[in-house]
């Protein structure tokens, strides 16, 4: 249908003419496409296409039981995907959308179970990227799109980094440059009375509280499983370990002294060593949540034994970020 000629990779540019019609034409043939979101990459499927969802599992080697977002075009298909569906959904879509908010809300009964990981809930969100927009835009329907890494690993925001995990599981990769926000959607749970956080994000608890007038609940066994939960995701093969600034002198010192090849992840200053791999991080919480992943993975690549991660403030901006290090480190003690 294109004049698109495939090379030996499988990334396109998405300013490239025919790239999204390209996109789509896979996505219609139930083939998986990955594109960037303004969080991070995702691996998009026909969300109506149970046999192409299943794809995304065995392509990530996520179990089945774990639901995916379903990524939509306009707060107007709530109701192609879910029903009885709150006012406050509604309100929060007009207010936050398109932008890094998941809702999880009654799925609607067409909605295929291998979507929702056999719940009876589905999340939903509208991207805030051009390119995703445009690809919903073009695309009959919705897109569940988990980010496009491996189960676990570290989630991806650049097109290098999704061709490196998964570049053989996929018919192409529209390469949109950096992702702006780097860390994946806040997931709240409007399914029950009470709005429950899921996951948190750049959209704070705070500010969700605020425009809803409510508070806002922490997660219970009861509540719908969702993307990002697990006690060990978004980890780096490496071991990787989480330390105080108050300790990081000392700890440098301890494992140096037992022979680790060190990797250091630190947004204050701290004296130089020749022995020890400094990466430099953002000192604000949106710039480090930007650079987290990519600077994991460039941690990770240098084939060392051991990552360090010097422990950002533990206050309500840095909320995802801490969110996302403790799920991906373990605590130095």
């Amino acid at each position: 249908m294109t004049d698109y000629t495939p090379s030996s990779s499988r990334i396109i540019p998405a300013s490239q003419a025919n790239a999204i019609a390209l996109a789509v034409e896979k996505l219609a043939l139930g083939q998986l496409v990955a594109f960037p979101t303004e969080t991070v990459y995702g691996l998009g499927a026909d969300a109506a296409n149970p046999q192409a969802v299943q794809q995304i599992f065995a392509a990530k080697g996520r179990p089945a039981k774990h639901p995916l977002i379903v990524h939509i075009k306009h707060q107007t298909a709530l109701t192609d995907w879910a029903e009885q569906i709150p006012d406050s959904a509604y309100r929060l879509a007009e207010q936050f959308w398109p932008g890094p908010l998941t809702l999880v809300l009654k799925k609607h009964a067409r909605v295929p179970l291998e979507v929702t990981g056999g719940q009876a809930t589905v999340a939903l969100r509208m991207p805030n990227h051009p390119i995703a927009l445009a690809l919903l835009q073009h695309f009959d329907g919705g897109i569940a799109a988990p980010s496009a890494n491996r189960y676990c690993r570290i989630s991806p925001t650049q097109a290098l980094h999704v061709e490196e995990e998964l570049g053989d599981k996929l018919a192409l990769i529209l390469d949109g440059g950096t992702c702006h926000v780097g860390l994946e959607s806040t997931i709240l749970d409007l399914s029950s009375a009470q709005p429950t956080l899921l996951r948190p994000g750049h959209i704070s608890t705070e500010a969700l509280a605020q425009f809803l007038h409510t508070d806002i609940l922490q997660p219970t066994h009861s509540s719908p499983q969702a993307p990002g939960m697990m006690a060990v995701h978004y980890a780096p093969r490496t071991p990787t370990y989480l330390c105080s600034q108050a300790n990081l002198p000392a700890t440098i010192e301890k494992y140096l002294a037992l022979g680790q090849q060190l990797g250091l992840l630190a947004y204050h200053s701290v004296p130089a060593r020749a022995s020890v791999q400094l990466i430099a991080m953002p000192t604000t919480a949106e710039h480090y949540a930007r650079a987290l992943y990519a600077s994991l993975r460039r941690a990770d690549a240098l084939q060392l034994t051991m990552i360090l991660v010097e422990q950002p403030p533990r206050t309500a901006n840095w909320q995802a970020i801490n969110d996302r290090l403790d799920k991906a480190t373990r605590l130095e003690s």
